[in-house]
């Protein structure tokens, strides 16, 4: 039986870095509609959408039903519990790709991204990408030593976002106050994507070690609410 459950809980790490390849390749798609001003590739970001929030639903399920039959405890439990959270931030990262394919959408058939900021987007979409690779890099292996390189690599995510909004505010900007607003947003969606994949890091380091990392009290919510 105790087998059984734990195959169980292997299926579950399994989606777990499923969900995280769709997050991943959401975000790639959307960046490159965003930059190339791609309508099929944006409406996909979209339709595909679907599955990561399938995904979540199932993954919940089986999680509930696993800690009503099981009664797991030490890592098991975290795994279990811990799950309920990584889901859901998962998810958001698909929605925030979501948001970044429908300003795509929204402009087409021009590039909604300015061309003296589409160097910075770039990078923007490089970074998140390579974030969401070692996100299921550390899912698979519990890697508590990669997870702390997520952080690190968090900070160049931030900086970008600052380099976007110095652009922004500068006595150059000749594109008018929608296209700033597009730019503002998306700014948001891409730092927020990589919060996400920090806060799925943070939660892995608790599943391998029963420990928080040292600043975990900085995660932001997982909600819709957190943006």
């Amino acid at each position: 039986m105790r087998d059984l459950f734990h195959d169980e809980l292997d299926q579950i790490g399994n989606s777990l870095v499923a969900m995280t390849h769709l997050a991943g390749t959401a975000m790639q798609r959307a960046t490159e509609a965003l930059l190339t001003g791609d309508l099929h590739v944006a409406e996909r970001v979209v339709s595909d959408d679907t599955a990561i929030d399938a995904l979540r639903a199932d993954l919940e399920s089986k999680t509930f039903q696993l800690l009503s039959l099981q009664q797991p405890v030490a890592t098991d439990l975290r795994m279990l519990v811990t799950t309920l959270h990584l889901v859901a931030d998962l998810e958001r990262m698909g929605d925030l790709a979501l948001h970044v394919a429908k300003v795509a959408r929204m402009r087409h058939p021009d590039i909604a991204v300015p061309v003296e900021l589409r160097d910075v987007i770039a990078q923007m979409g490089a970074v998140a990408l390579s974030l969401v690779d070692k996100v299921a890099e550390v899912i698979k292996g519990r890697d508590v030593e990669l997870a702390q390189a997520i952080e690190v690599e968090d900070d160049s995510m931030d900086a970008l976002h600052r380099k976007l909004f110095t652009q922004l505010l500068a006595d150059s900007w000749s594109h008018g106050t929608e296209a700033a607003i597009d730019m503002t947003l998306l700014g948001r969606y891409y730092e927020r994507y990589a919060d996400h994949a920090v806060g799925v890091a943070r939660r892995i380091v608790f599943i391998a070690t029963g420990a928080m990392p040292a600043g975990s009290a900085a995660i932001k919510p997982s909600g819709p609410a957190a943006g």
